[in-house]
């Protein structure tokens, strides 16, 4: 019996009761200048053909049920059915009908008797062009790892073809534990998993304690985190319709690097500055903005603690911080220098204390966030954060599929009750895109989000003293 590890656990408990969790990656694509008029139709057949050995990953689904004792587990599939899981649509060249169809698609839910993934090959963009749209639940993979499974489908040079598809096995990977056999096996397995779950806590509650500890210090003292319950409640602390919104846009890594190198802080900050100046222009405009500062939950991974073979074992491999954004603040840089602050604490703890104490450090302020929209009478006052903001980095260079260029790359993240808009992003070549999801009725005008990207980058340049491009 192979147990959920109690994240990607959580998430499927949450999911029966709340919203889809599942992450995604847009990739717009130009064809090679040779592609005749059945292009896009070759590779969608070749992509349902089916030659290539899947991903072990995208062979495994969630179950739970009375033969696993009520625990989540993994079970695999050995067959798939490609038709389920690769997917074709047609768009006009309307760049904005092509993101309100990434919110439909996003909106769905993937389906839990099935491994739970699905790609979709998009045409009919301008210039020609194509995208694929990739969506896997969150329990399978995270952010960092499904960026680097589609990097790997990808390849620097442009004559490379008949590539295989993203969902394809690249790697070795090691062999999977036999099944549990027997009426004994199958009735004992979740009870050894609970075993090892508590011998291995005593030193988790430490770290989460001291954890605790210092989140107290650092709020009184060094004011570069917040206490769990010190959000103030905005739209965003909502419950979720049905309905979901996307905006992407990207920018030039060179303009961020510019202020990051004269402000001495990192780029992840000047991106999360970006963000932070944007949401809260926003709030403005809708007479809406706090008079205390929004909170971000963010993502620390900690995968570079771990080799390779050790992270595709894993799904999810990341701490958790809260960042307070400054939005009371009208000085971007009074901004920028908070948010750098925080962040350079939140590594230090992650990285000290561990994914896990991490996770449960901040458990409350979470439980705070996505439970309280569910109930009937809650007072909005407080909650634990506002939005979710992480960066994942993407490929350096730029990089073709079966001659295809890669013209762009966006994240399509999570969002759920309590935490209804997400913003992540992520590098790639010479350029960051910036992916915005929320619930359509909290959030309709989306994709004004893009342009106070922009004036806030502007901003940043002119308080450090650097010239945009």
């Amino acid at each position: 019996m192979d147990p959920l590890d109690p994240l990607d656990a959580a998430m499927m408990a949450g999911e029966l009761v709340a919203s889809p969790m599942h992450v995604g990656a847009v990739l717009i694509l130009s064809p090679p200048q040779d592609a005749g008029p059945d292009y896009v139709d070759a590779l969608y057949r070749d992509a349902l053909a089916g030659n290539d050995p899947i991903d072990p990953r995208l062979c495994r689904y969630p179950h739970r049920g009375v033969d696993t004792g009520g625990l989540w587990v993994w079970r695999h599939m050995d067959n798939l059915d490609l038709s389920q899981h690769c997917r074709r649509r047609t768009v006009s060249a309307d760049r904005d009908e092509f993101w309100r169809l990434i919110g439909e698609l996003d909106a769905q839910r993937l389906d839990r008797s099935r491994p739970m993934w699905t790609s979709y090959l998009i045409d009919g963009l301008d210039g020609g062009r194509f995208a694929f749209y990739i969506k896997v639940h969150h329990t399978v993979i995270d952010g960092v790892a499904g960026f680097r499974m589609i990097a790997d489908a990808l390849s620097a040079d442009p004559q490379c073809r008949s590539m295989p598809p993203f969902y394809a096995a690249r790697r070795h990977e090691s062999p999977s534990r036999p099944a549990a056999s027997g009426l004994v096996s199958r009735l004992t397995a979740p009870l050894r998993s609970l075993a090892g779950a508590a011998a291995a806590s005593v030193g988790l509650v430490g770290r989460t304690v001291t954890g605790e500890i210092s989140t107290v210090v650092d709020t009184l003292v060094g004011h570069t985190t917040v206490l769990p319950f010190e959000a103030p409640y905005t739209r965003f602390n909502g419950r979720l319709g049905p309905a979901r919104a996307v905006a992407a846009g990207s920018w030039a890594k060179d303009r961020i690097l510019a202020v990051q190198r004269a402000t001495g802080v990192s780029g992840n900050d000047v991106v999360t500055a970006m963000v932070a100046g944007a949401v809260r222009r926003w709030l403005l405009r809708c007479g809406e903005l706090p008079n205390q500062s929004l909170v971000a939950i963010c993502p620390i991974t900690v995968r570079d603690r771990e080799n390779d073979a050790a992270d595709d074992r894993h799904g999810n491999m990341f701490g958790l911080w809260l960042c307070p954004l400054g939005t009371d603040e009208d000085d971007p840089a009074a901004r920028l220098e908070l948010i750098h602050r925080s962040m350079s604490e939140g590594k230090r703890w992650v990285a000290k204390r561990g994914s896990a104490a991490s996770l449960l450090t901040n458990a409350a302020g979470i439980a705070a966030t996505v439970i309280s929209p569910l109930l009937p009478f809650t007072p909005k006052i407080r909650t634990g954060c506002n939005l979710p903001i992480s960066h994942v980095p993407g490929p350096g260079a730029e990089m073709y599929w079966n001659g295809a260029h890669v013209d762009e790359i966006y994240p399509v993240s999570t969002v759920f009750d309590g935490m209804a808009l997400n913003v992540t992003t992520c590098s790639y070549a010479g350029r960051i895109g910036f992916g915005y999801v929320a619930g359509a009725e909290l959030m309709p005008d989306i994709d004004t989000l893009i342009p106070l990207t922009e004036e806030c980058l502007t901003e940043l340049e002119s308080v450090a003293g650097v010239g945009g491009s």
